[in-house]
């Protein structure tokens, strides 16, 4: 006698689709070949990413967090790592750091990252974006402490830090330089940065760690 199995489909992830965690995850295992992100409830599909508009401006953000990595013990950067905040909100920054031993994040059995890293990064294409507005608001509910999302089509960087549950634009002093309150020496020039000059980048990134 053959003895046949129902074995359920699992459906695809849409964008708009509004889903708890759990069969997030489970639509999202089925579908390795697509990037996806739940925010506030809501899936969000990645579309194709652009060279000069992303990931250029990515490489050079990647570039200025993993020179501070690389000098300072406990500081941790990470990119496009899944980070769990909470049961509305699975998402991928582009980039992250977090402090290994005493910071709010921690990784779960499946290598995913739980809680709040105390720096994310987002690359947006302009202030339209989302991380403007839900995953911005994710961000704050989350306790992630520092904020920054470059701007790139309207050519502008903004660095957000956490203060009573909410997030106040830091503004940078005369040379354009903007610096963290959580990651001791982390100073970024911005008119630099946004005009791809990694050099001076680093330069000025270099001048923050010997204030330390």
């Amino acid at each position: 006698m053959t003895v046949f199995h129902w074995v359920e489909a699992v459906p695809p992830l849409e964008n708009g689709d509004h889903l708890s965690r759990s069969e997030f995850e489970r639509r999202y295992a089925a579908m390795p070949e697509v990037k996806a992100e739940l925010i506030e409830g809501v899936v969000y599909m990645a579309s194709p990413l652009r060279a000069l508009g992303h990931s250029r401006p990515h490489s050079l953000i990647t570039a200025w967090l993993m020179a501070y990595d690389l000098v300072t013990p406990g500081a941790m950067v990470l990119i496009d790592a899944t980070v769990i905040l909470d049961d509305a909100n699975e998402v991928q920054p582009d980039a992250l750091m977090r402090w290994e031993n005493s910071g709010s994040s921690w990784f779960n059995e499946q290598d995913y990252i739980v809680g709040a890293p105390e720096l994310v990064v987002e690359i947006a294409a302009s202030s339209a974006a989302i991380d403007l507005y839900e995953k911005k608001q994710a961000y704050a509910r989350n306790r992630v402490q520092e904020y920054i999302v470059w701007q790139t089509l309207d050519k502008r960087l903004d660095w957000f830090v956490l203060a009573a549950g909410n997030y106040q634009q830091q503004e940078p002093d005369a040379q354009g330089i903007l610096q963290s309150q959580i990651f001791p020496g982390l100073w970024l020039d911005v008119p630099a940065l946004l005009e791809g000059n990694l050099s001076q980048v680093l330069d000025v990134l270099q001048t923050g760690l010997r204030q330390c």
